[in-house]
């Protein structure tokens, strides 16, 4: 397997006696799009700052594309495009102003600052207000700017920390879809810090639990699930239009796959071990019982979530 372009290992970081990120092993590969889930303070934002090199770690060992971010907080900057929750702008400022003030403190000649600034403006969808001030800009054409801004020196790795805190449904739906452009064009490797579960299942590639500084499960959410929950019955809810099936009651439970049965308001709640849905329709076919409807119970982040952060304030 290729070197982790992301590559934590003990990390540590403590206050006194708090102990805002324990023990974290973390990698994440090149082209990934990795989420970090947890509610507010579980030690998301603090880790992205020991990855930045703007906050020194208490023990453990960090690689941002080949680089020590404790012992090179310069260098690591130029390979990370970081995206906080809230980005302050030159309100009176043109949205051109101040991507192209950005480009030139990060080095960049002003013919290159140029041109890079009007490329990003159509890969973020502004192009037709880079003209306007930022100050007449919504909250989500200031985050796209923000954007525009973490790309301006052509980084390896985006940061997003909390970036849809304050964005409408479409606005959020606009932005996800922009960070999966970005990361099959550019092949942008991403990290996204959220408490948003559902973004996170949309976007990510893979993700990883925070609970009070520690990473609990990392892994697709396929893995998490089955790693949770492969000891439970798989269940199906079959809806019919009859109201009284004694008969097929019967003939459910005397399965030996069949592990329990509920009948309610035409509704039935069969937990089993079959290895699909198949035998189970089969003997309503025989029955001729109608199925209207059918849903087959699956695991997924929400599930996940919950037994992870049930005693968790989120």
């Amino acid at each position: 397997m290729a070197t982790p372009i992301i590559d934590i290992k003990g990390l540590h970081k403590q206050y006194g006696t708090y102990k805002a990120v324990d023990n974290l092993d973390l990698q994440v590969q090149q082209g990934e799009i990795f989420g970090l889930l947890g509610p507010n303070g579980a030690g998301k934002s603090t880790t992205i700052l020991m990855m930045m090199g703007l906050s020194e770690a208490s023990a453990g060992h960090i690689s941002i594309a080949g680089i020590d971010p404790q012992r090179n907080p310069i260098d690591v900057k130029k390979v990370i495009g970081y995206l906080p929750d809230n980005i302050g702008f030159y309100e009176q400022r043109s949205g051109l102003e101040n991507l192209e003030l950005i480009g030139r403190l990060n080095g960049l000649s002003t013919k290159e600052t140029r041109q890079r600034a009007h490329l990003l403006f159509e890969k973020v969808g502004l192009q037709n207000v880079m003209n306007k001030k930022v100050g007449a800009y919504s909250r989500g054409m200031k985050q796209r700017l923000g954007l525009a801004e973490t790309l301006i020196k052509k980084p390896k790795i985006l940061i997003l920390d909390e970036p849809t805190l304050g964005l409408d449904p479409n606005g959020v739906k606009e932005f996800l879809q922009l960070i999966q452009e970005l990361n099959r064009q550019d092949q942008l490797t991403v990290l996204l810090a959220s408490h948003h579960l559902h973004q996170v299942e949309e976007v990510c590639n893979r993700v990883g639990l925070f609970v009070k500084g520690k990473l609990v499960a990392q892994g697709t959410i396929q893995q998490l699930a089955d790693q949770l929950f492969a000891q439970m019955n798989p269940t199906v809810t079959i809806e019919t239009n009859l109201t009284d099936v004694p008969q097929l009651e019967n003939i459910l439970r005397s399965q030996e796959n069949v592990i329990a049965v509920d009948f309610n308001d035409n509704r039935f709640i069969i937990q089993h071990t079959y290895p699909n849905t198949l035998p189970i329709v089969e003997i309503f076919v025989k029955a001729h019982v109608p199925i209207h409807s059918l849903f087959e119970r699956t695991y997924g982040l929400d599930d996940i979530y919950s037994f992870y952060f049930k005693d968790s304030n989120i």
